[in-house]
């Protein structure tokens, strides 16, 4: 199969499509891949516009889903797009139920809950995921293979102590998204195109403009893809955040 053959018949799932996921999908609808699907279930706002491209003024009070859908339809492709949107969040009684459905997740939330949950629902689906995350000047990316080692809690344990301030909360800078959003869509592509990208971790420093790009080796007492795993079941208790998706 060719990668543009094998790009056409992709389903990918965007969780979240705000600052990360808006150009992520932007690039991926424009690589080819076939069917994107849209996990989001806020409402476009004016605060959201600077950094947000799939959206203008005119889709201010309009879902996003909705609004995304309709951007992405417009983008000219020598093949057919399918969008298939899902005014949800991702939460526990959905999660392994939606993953499921898709060849690839491309997280872009603002919480830890959302990550986590993304990142279990995967590896017990045994479904390929790029998290990306992004906060004042800062951005990270992280591609996880289907089997999942290492994965996303090798980096991130479990929830950190407090609540960490999201976008919203510590601001965040619009050109620094869209880059951090286009580096998730490029680890997404190579997953697609059946590169070993496994491990894979980018971080981004938009005041410097620094990009370090390493392979982290995965955790030993890793409970989710480690050799003595305890995380074999989406247990809501074990995401008792509030969610959103930037």
């Amino acid at each position: 199969m060719s990668r543009t053959t094998a790009r056409n018949a992709a389903r990918v799932l965007l969780v979240g499509v705000g600052g990360l996921g808006s150009p992520a999908a932007l690039a991926l609808a424009h690589a080819g891949v076939g069917t994107l699907g849209l996990v989001d279930d806020d409402e476009v706002e004016l605060t959201n516009l600077h950094r947000q491209i799939l959206f203008g003024a005119a889709d201010v009070g309009e879902k996003k889903t909705a609004a995304a859908e309709a951007a992405l339809v417009r983008i000219p492709r020598p093949s057919p797009l399918t969008i298939v949107t899902h005014d949800t969040r991702l939460l526990p009684e959905n999660a392994a139920a939606l993953v499921a459905r898709y060849d690839l997740v491309v997280e872009g939330s603002d919480n830890f809950a959302t990550k986590f949950l993304t990142s279990d629902a995967c590896a017990l689906a045994g479904v390929p995921v790029v998290h990306a995350a992004a906060v004042r000047w800062h951005g990270t990316v992280l591609a996880v293979a289907a089997h999942g080692r290492p994965c996303y809690r090798c980096v991130f344990e479990d929830f950190p102590e407090g609540a960490p301030p999201n976008c919203a909360e510590a601001g965040v800078m619009g050109p620094m998204v869209g880059i951090v959003g286009a580096v998730q869509a490029d680890l997404a592509l190579a997953i697609l195109d059946g590169r070993d990208v496994a491990g894979t971790l980018v971080t981004f420093d938009g005041k410097t403009d620094a990009v370090r790009r390493r392979v982290i080796a995965p955790r030993k007492s890793c409970p989710l893809c480690g050799p003595e795993r305890a995380i074999f079941a989406i247990d809501t208790a074990r995401y008792a955040q509030d969610a959103g998706h930037g």
